[in-house]
């Protein structure tokens, strides 16, 4: 019983971690030799994780077996360690999550002052590439580490594919759009490139006080949502530390069942939760990939 708990957590915990980053595994057989890309990778890169997605997965399911054996070893019921240990893999991408979402976040709310960098370069005689250099060393700072990379790729791809990787790695709606109007800018050149840039920013700083007004009336549903989810399952635990009837339930065939039918409860709240709480994204337009949502 305890083994086969151990290996439904660890292939639970898998399946968990690969559909929070958007990739489950691909059991069709490739062909033709053609990969897709890696969604995964991105995503890591994003959170700033130095890690290759089967290292993150590998060490999400070893914080969940983990967690099981802890929880198993304080309840004696293995049953009741499940839901835990995968609420415990799963940690990581939540934290993760939140992180690369603030990383795309501070990006966005540093567009506006970004914007002005470069105008005031433009303004001074720059060119708009020059602008950018200028923007990577003396600009905000995640404008700062984002356009880290743009001298070096501007002299070996030249300045259009250059904001064009960029704007992959960012992978972010808001600097699709302030990306594309700077290549624009770039190739009309000429006197209008200011009047673009200031037209940029002001729609940049509007569309980021309505993001802003949006997250801030859905963060405290999220929070209670989840505090819900979660407390019925560290109640089971508490009720179950000590020898006595409710240890004793929970390792029959009656207690077995109320906890699945519990569990299945509980990821059918989270999905309805998640998908109510979930504001609407803005879809790619400008980007090869989609954005991975997490939230």
């Amino acid at each position: 019983m305890t083994w086969l708990a151990g290996l439904l957590v660890g292939v639970t915990c898998y399946l968990v971690a690969g559909a929070l980053l958007g990739r489950m595994p691909d059991m069709r057989v490739a062909r033709f030799g053609i990969r897709r890309p890696s969604t995964r990778r991105l995503w890591l890169q994003q959170a700033g994780v130095g890690l290759t997605p089967q290292q993150f997965v590998l060490g999400s399911c070893l914080l969940g077996v983990i967690a099981f054996v802890g929880v198993t070893a304080l309840t004696s019921a293995p049953i009741v360690a499940i839901v835990p240990a995968v609420g415990v893999a799963s940690t990581p991408v939540a934290y993760y999550g939140r992180r690369r979402t603030a990383r795309l976040r501070s990006v966005q709310e540093s567009w506006p002052d970004g914007l002005r960098d470069i105008r005031a370069s433009i303004s001074a005689g720059r060119s708009l590439p020059q602008a950018l250099v200028t923007l990577s060393e003396t600009g905000p700072e995640p404008l700062r580490e984002a356009f880290a990379r743009f001298g070096d790729l501007s002299r070996m791809l030249g300045t259009v594919a250059a904001l064009e990787v960029i704007k992959e790695e960012l992978a972010d709606t808001t600097s699709d759009r302030v990306i594309e109007v700077l290549i624009l800018a770039f190739q009309r050149g000429g006197s209008i490139v200011q009047g673009i840039i200031d037209d940029l920013i002001a729609t940049t700083s509007r569309d980021l006080k309505v993001l802003e007004e949006i997250e801030t009336d859905s963060l405290e549903m999220r929070i209670n949502a989840r505090a819900v989810l979660v407390m019925p399952w560290l109640v089971l635990i508490a009720l179950t530390v000590r020898a006595g009837p409710f240890r004793d339930f929970y390792r029959t065939r009656g207690g077995v069942l109320v906890i699945v039918f519990g569990a299945v409860l509980t990821m059918v709240g989270y999905i309805l939760v998640t998908r109510l709480a979930r504001t609407q994204s803005e879809q790619r337009v400008f980007g090869s990939a989609g954005v991975v949502r997490l939230e």
